[in-house]
């Protein structure tokens, strides 16, 4: 009887001292904080108390790890690639952000407008509709009585540009979602209340926009001057929010 109760003890001992070893462990492995120390108490203790908590800490640290490195490399490639590792994480929704940000095309249109005439160089053969050149000299034309002098015109007015550049023709982009106008109204709410005196005074615009897959909802800020719209993009992205500038078109 008596080695029994030595025996229990004995074992309630060990078990005691081995909850003891294994929950210093565990501060010690939270003061390191990192991902190979997490590795390591689990490898140590593969079913301990603590180990779900390690894990869930391994799985956050490479989570922030990764998303340096694409707020790093800020392009849309590295975005998605994050999106593909983590689908649902910490970072999930800023990543989606920044890859709906990056699929809307900033820069103007290249393209002639419609209805322009295309002069007949060697690059561009004349228009099939055009009539052919006559072969036949053009008779002369009748003399005319010189013309009444003309008044030197005024002065013209300011070009269009010049007239948008002062009013503020620039913008900024701060998100494009593809859920709903709602989305853009919510992420305007949260900047304007993280960035007040940055963003003071300005008005967004939810701006809609066809896609293949369905509808980007922009928020958009419009009306700006090149230096005030590159001031607020440069802020932003200093903290690491979203902001791509929008030129005049």
């Amino acid at each position: 009887m008596n080695k029994a109760v030595i025996g229990l003890c004995f074992a309630l001992a060990l078990g005691i001292s081995g909850c003891s070893r294994q929950q210093s462990d565990w501060e010690k492995t939270r003061a390191a904080n990192t991902a190979d120390s997490y590795e390591q108490f689990i490898r140590k203790y593969p079913s301990g108390e603590f180990t779900a908590q390690a894990q869930a800490r391994v799985k956050e640290l490479y989570e922030e790890r990764d998303w340096q490195k694409a707020r790093d490399a800020d392009t849309q490639e590295a975005y998605q690639a994050f999106l593909k590792q983590y689908p649902e994480g910490k970072w999930t929704e800023e990543a989606r952000i920044r890859v709906e940000n990056f699929t809307l095309a900033q820069a103007p249109s290249n393209a002639a407008p419609a209805g322009a005439e295309t002069a007949n160089t060697p690059g561009n053969p004349p228009a099939a509709n055009a009539p052919a050149a006559s072969t036949t000299p053009a008779p002369a034309p009748a003399a005319k009585p010189p013309a009444a002098p003309v008044p030197a015109p005024s002065a013209p007015p300011p070009t269009a540009a010049k007239s948008a550049a002062a009013a503020g023709s620039y913008g900024i982009q701060l998100g494009a979602f593809k859920s709903s106008a709602d989305a853009a109204n919510r992420r305007w709410a949260n900047v304007a209340k993280a960035y007040p005196k940055l963003l003071e005074g300005l008005s967004p615009t939810v701006a809609p926009k066809k896609i293949a897959t369905g509808t980007l909802y922009r928020l958009q800020v419009t009306g700006l001057t090149e230096k005030h719209a590159r001031r607020i993009c440069n802020s932003l992205k200093a903290e690491s929010q979203a902001c791509v500038l929008i030129h005049p078109t």
